[in-house]
């Protein structure tokens, strides 16, 4: 059923509506990206008119086209559009002369485009005396909701959302389960920083009498592996195989660390090196919220002697896994020497390779990473390695996708969840996207959830399943994960009941 929201240019002649502002864009899947940009276009005019682009996709080539109904219905869904337009690029400039918006805002990604008719709608604009905006809205908004809605109508608005992009995409519940019950077949590799994270849960005493600080009193602690040692950890649990590849530390943590993988199932090939500590990270909390973080670590790239012997261990396993997983916390494991290595192994055996360059407090790039089959950074660190605060999540993305060439792309959002993004390089470098939004509403601890996520798509991807479905697994799984406090690997039963429960009306 078509929108009420779908209006005519006669219409909203009549209606005379004043000091509105005009968005456009084809909108071939709604994501958080292209909310910030209609909320930003709304708040800087009493109205709001989407103007859609009427073209539809080459069928013959997309994979996802998406008809102008689901688009309109797409762009209907959001509350504070107004009116809907329907225009050809053709007819847009004639558009702007009739209607004479206040402003006519579009994305950043815009701002130089040498196309004809956006340069004949702006020069409209201008003739008529308004103003041409260039915009991708604030990245601050997109964690509001709870601010706008409760609980209980963002967490159905979310499982709404994230049944219909399903539905769209041909998605069911039945097939995402046949999908993982096939991941015994997968066996993988997994390279990177071993973390132990250490939980203490405190007690809230006051404020110190000598000076301005919060006193807390510890109460108990419990300590689980992190960084690469928990996607790894997660692959065995989701039944795939997977050997581990890293560094620690001569130390009690290092042994830890070790014994832990060997009873989440996986096979340990762990370098111990005395002149680095295993890189410990202690959070202290009080009733779930964390206070502050205290890290002990070395973050210099390792030495000749241990580079060695990790590249030679990596040449003697590689040949027997499906795929390599790099997660990457730039704490000096990954050098450039051993990714060269990598890429050249990928090259020598047809593996498939999969990336995460992590870097809260740390200064690391994603634009290391070229020619993977996934690459999976958040908004943050892809902002950081282009060196770009202001571009919209799509621009950012197309260039991280033009700068290292991946088969595929998850751009994390946090509270907003992820954008899917396939790379078709035979078919003239086309990109296909889908949003996926976060189904947990209120998690307990966000920590790991993008670790979960490489997991999930290494081992899904590793078997040629597609990357929407894989989405959609990853999706779930990461919900799963959020809902407790520490990293703990996943089932392959929890997963698929929460799969079922997601998709159940």
């Amino acid at each position: 059923m078509m929108s009420t929201k779908i209006s005519s240019l006669e219409a909203i002649r009549i209606s005379n509506i004043s000091n509105f502002a005009l968005a456009y864009g084809h909108f071939s899947t709604i994501h958080p990206g292209h909310i910030r940009y209609l909320k930003y276009a709304k708040e800087s005019a009493k109205s709001l008119i989407v103007a859609i682009d009427t073209e539809e996709a080459d069928n013959s080539n997309n994979k996802y086209p998406y008809p102008l109904s689901l688009r309109v219905e797409g762009i209907s869904s959001i509350q504070f559009v107004d009116h809907i337009l329907p225009v050809s690029r053709e007819n847009l400039s004639g558009l702007i002369s009739e209607l004479k918006p206040s402003k006519f805002i579009l994305g950043n990604e815009h701002r130089d485009s040498k196309e004809e008719y956006l340069v004949k709608a702006q020069n409209a604009q201008i003739k008529c005396g308004g103003k041409v905006i260039f915009h991708a809205g604030e990245s601050s908004k997109a964690s509001s909701e709870l601010l706008e809605s409760n609980e209980s109508q963002l967490r159905k608005r979310r499982l709404t959302q994230f049944r219909e992009t399903c539905s769209k995409l041909k998605i069911t519940s039945t097939r995402l389960i046949s999908n993982i019950n096939e991941w015994s077949n997968v066996k993988l590799l997994v390279l990177g920083d071993t973390i132990i994270d250490q939980y203490a849960s405190c007690e809230a005493v006051g404020m110190s009498a000598e000076a301005p600080v919060i006193v807390v009193k510890e109460l108990s602690e419990k300590t689980f592996i992190g960084g690469a040692a928990i996607v790894a950890s997660h692959i065995t649990a989701l039944g795939a195989k997977c050997s581990y590849l890293s560094v620690i530390g001569k130390d009690s943590m290092g042994d830890y660390a070790h014994q832990k993988l060997i009873n989440n199932g996986v096979k340990p090939f762990l370098i111990k090196d005395s002149s680095r500590p295993t890189t410990f990270k202690k959070r202290y909390v009080v009733e779930n919220q964390k206070l502050f973080r205290v890290s002990k670590l070395e973050d210099q790239p390792l030495n000749n002697e241990i580079e060695q012997q990790f590249i030679e261990k990596l040449r003697e396993e590689a040949p027997h896994v499906n795929g390599i997983v790099i997660s990457d916390f730039v704490y000096g494991i990954i050098t450039e020497r051993i990714l060269n290595e990598v890429k050249e192994i990928a090259r020598r055996y047809s593996l498939s390779l999969f990336g995460d360059v992590q870097c809260s407090s740390q200064v690391g790039s994603i634009l290391r990473f070229s020619n993977f089959t996934l690459l999976a950074p958040n908004e943050r660190e892809a902002r950081y390695a282009l060196q770009d605060k202001d571009s919209g999540i799509e621009r950012l993305s197309q260039i991280i996708i033009r700068k290292t060439l991946p088969d595929n792309i998850i751009m994390k959002l946090g509270a907003s969840g992820f954008i899917a993004y396939e790379h078709q390089k035979d078919l003239k470098g086309q990109t296909f996207s889908q949003h996926f939004p976060s189904l947990s509403v209120n998690p307990v601890d966000v920590t790991g959830a993008g670790d979960s996520i490489l997991a999930a798509m290494s081992v899904g991807l590793s078997m040629g399943q597609s990357l929407m479905e894989t989405s959609a697994i990853a999706s779930c799984m990461a919900s799963l994960v959020v809902e407790q406090m520490g990293n703990i690997p996943v089932s392959i039963e929890f997963l698929e009941e929460r799969i079922k429960t997601t998709f159940a009306c």
